[in-house]
């Protein structure tokens, strides 16, 4: 890949903040200013690997990423390993500690208004992702939960239902999702509290199989 030391930079992470955020050399008021300087569009979706990608499929990520155009694509790879691995799925409702050699946020942004404009941005990202399935992991095929991904579903104006529910859950939450739904009725068993892809209450299972 050519990649140089002086390639990187080894900074804070309340800079690292400013850099994503379009600020970089910025004071870190600017983060203070809750107006929206300009529009900025963007689609995310996310990956878990266990093994290293492999040389070949670094030569097909770099084709995908030259056919962007008048916007920005991304892939933010985080480490895991470590002190992460002795931390088991079932330890906290986040699942994906052990085992998991990286996490991916696939990102694509963009400044150009319009629906054309989105949907071709759009399915770049999903072209990407759809790429990257044999290299990722599976059953389930994980997912970030703070990289919120509505491809992989939503719920209807607070109707929550387990079965749609469960196709996003487990990605985000493997085997704790039936832990959370448990604890989620014991709080709030009228679902006062929901969004796109928020957790069911058992009723909605019930409501299913009746």
């Amino acid at each position: 890949m050519g990649l140089a030391a002086e390639d990187c930079n080894e900074t804070s992470w309340i800079e690292s903040a400013l850099f994503f955020a379009g600020f970089s050399g910025q004071p870190l008021d600017v983060l203070l200013n809750r107006s929206q300087p300009s529009k900025n569009y963007f689609k995310n979706k996310s990956d878990f690997l266990k093994e290293p990608i492999p040389e070949t499929a670094l030569q097909g990520i770099w084709n995908l990423f030259y056919q962007v155009k008048n916007g920005t694509g991304m892939m933010i790879i985080s480490p895991y390993g470590g002190r992460m691995n002795d931390i088991p799925e079932t330890e906290t409702p986040f699942p994906h500690r052990k085992g998991s050699l990286y996490s991916i946020q696939y990102e694509v942004s963009w400044m150009e208004e319009g629906e054309e404009v989105s949907k071709r941005h759009i399915e770049w990202a999903r072209k990407l992702y759809k790429f990257m399935a044999p290299y990722v992991s599976k059953f389930p095929r994980a997912a970030y939960l703070n990289y919120r991904d509505l491809d992989l579903g939503r719920n209807k104006n607070g109707n929550t239902s387990y079965a749609q529910a469960s196709i996003w859950g487990f990605k985000y939450f493997k085997n704790n999702f039936n832990r959370l739904v448990r604890v989620k009725t014991k709080v709030d068993p009228s679902n006062f509290f929901w969004n796109e892809q928020s957790i069911p209450t058992l009723s909605s299972l019930q409501e299913n199989l009746n």
